[in-house]
């Protein structure tokens, strides 16, 4: 028989039913220890970490959650910023699997969880030895990449959920390009991005400047000229003139005859 209930009343329900799983899941199974759930009934955001995901590895939690997996994620998602503001990288790097792997569905987790890992924790770690100005440079590059490699594993899953989605193929490069310094690989993912369904404009610019910064420029050259092609003329984003702008300064560089010159479509020049 159906009931009209008050939506406060059904979330209260809900939000019941779910604890009510949990805390049945810990006393079949033992990887969720009593302090720990005692702490959620105080309203203490901890959890008991490593017991989580030993349930997840084992598929325990996500069977029994079913479709409320989403309501947990969420709730995981707001320990995970609780524990980053005390700058607990441990707990930070635990909840970021977690929630990842309890719905992979939003890249707001994974391109998120990656920023925080890539940038981030390589700050806290450096300040938790001494500083910026007591740690030597070539530990801080190497913290960078100790970092970085973690965030690319977790972008790397991320891709087996979104293989088409710019965002997670932007955010390789821009951790690749922005921490690391590393050009030739931010080139490369700023080209794979531009190749996805929905990519913005940028990121086919960027990919040529990014050749041109590595002396690239007759690839360059060539890359920006197929690109002009392909820009649409009544989308102010494509900037198709910044487009040729570029083409015209590469072609001065590179000393090209006036004959040569690329010629662009006769409807585009105003």
């Amino acid at each position: 028989m159906a009931t009209n209930q008050h939506p406060l009343v059904q979330k209260g329900i809900h939000s019941a039913f779910v604890i009510g799983a949990l805390l049945a899941l810990g006393l079949l199974t033992r990887p969720l220890e009593a302090p720990a759930w005692q702490t959620v009934k105080s309203r203490q955001i901890e959890l008991n970490l490593d017991g989580v995901e030993g349930a997840l590895g084992q598929g325990l939690v996500i069977g029994v959650l079913g479709g409320f997996r989403t309501i947990v994620a969420d709730f995981l998602w707001l320990q995970l910023n609780h524990d980053w503001e005390k700058r607990d990288r441990v707990k930070v790097d635990a909840l970021a699997r977690l929630v990842t792997t309890l719905d992979p569905r939003p890249d707001f987790f994974w391109i998120n969880a990656a920023r925080i890992t890539a940038y981030d924790v390589p700050n806290w770690r450096i300040r938790e030895e001494g500083g910026y100005a007591t740690v030597p440079e070539a530990r801080q590059r190497q913290l960078d990449h100790q970092q970085a490699e973690q965030a690319f594993v977790l972008l790397h899953r991320a891709l087996e959920f979104h293989p088409n989605n710019p965002k997670i193929h932007l955010e390789f490069a821009q951790i690749y390009l922005n921490r690391l310094k590393d050009l030739e690989q931010a080139a490369a993912w700023f080209l794979s991005a531009s190749h996805q369904r929905g990519a913005p404009f940028y990121a086919a610019r960027i990919h040529a400047e990014l050749l041109r910064r590595m002396d690239k420029n007759q690839e360059a050259y060539a890359f920006l000229k197929g690109l002009f092609l392909l820009l649409p003329n009544d989308n102010p984003y494509a900037q198709k003139d910044i487009v040729l702008e570029r083409i015209r300064e590469l072609e001065d560089e590179l000393e090209i005859p006036a004959g040569l010159r690329f010629l662009p479509q006769l409807d585009f020049i105003q």
